[in-house]
């Protein structure tokens, strides 16, 4: 039971710093933009991301798991949780301020992850996890509230504002244009 727990642990830690990098990392940025080019963080944002980001990810989480010798109902569950936290981190979901001060001490919430979707770089540089809270406290990254205030504060990506910029083709050839 010890080793599906460390497990867990260890394969969000990885899910964070992979997140981490692909802020980083310029040409994961090209291709990470395409989640937060969403103007309107939904349930649906938790799942838009470009499909060569997906793979990597893949091949990053296959990889952690030979290395680590991961045991694959460690894996089943991360997966399943994995899922579940990107579509709670991305619902328009509003919880009392109370309760959220609460929970976000150990689980990320809508709010703390909403942070991370500001039109402001420092900010959209922050805020990683996308289960455990600690991850971004542990290792300096957490931003507790967006400057404007939640209600002020703008989302996505500005050169991405445009609806045509919205559509499934544009959305696929971003990463690939000189222009993002």
């Amino acid at each position: 039971m010890a080793s599906k727990i460390v497990s867990l642990l260890a394969m969000d830690m990885i899910i964070y710093w992979q997140h981490r990098l692909f802020h980083t990392i310029p040409v994961l940025w090209a291709l990470h933009k395409t989640h937060h080019s969403d103007q309107d963080i939904d349930v649906t944002t938790g799942a838009r991301f470009h499909p060569i980001e997906i793979w990597l990810s893949m091949v990053i989480k296959i990889a952690t798991v030979v290395i680590l010798g991961v045991p694959p109902v460690a894996v089943i569950a991360f997966e399943i949780i994995l899922n579940a936290s990107a579509m709670f981190n991305h619902s328009n979901m509003r919880i009392p301020y109370a309760v959220d001060t609460w929970v976000r001490k150990f689980l990320v919430t809508p709010d703390m992850h909403r942070v991370h979707h500001s039109t402001i770089r420092a900010e959209t540089d922050s805020n990683y996890g996308f289960c455990l809270a600690i991850w971004d406290r542990l290792f300096g990254s957490y931003i507790e509230q967006p400057k404007l205030g939640h209600l002020d504060m703008d989302i996505g990506i500005h050169q991405f504002r445009c609806p045509n910029e919205q559509r499934l083709d544009k959305i696929l050839t971003q990463p690939f244009r000189e222009d993002s």
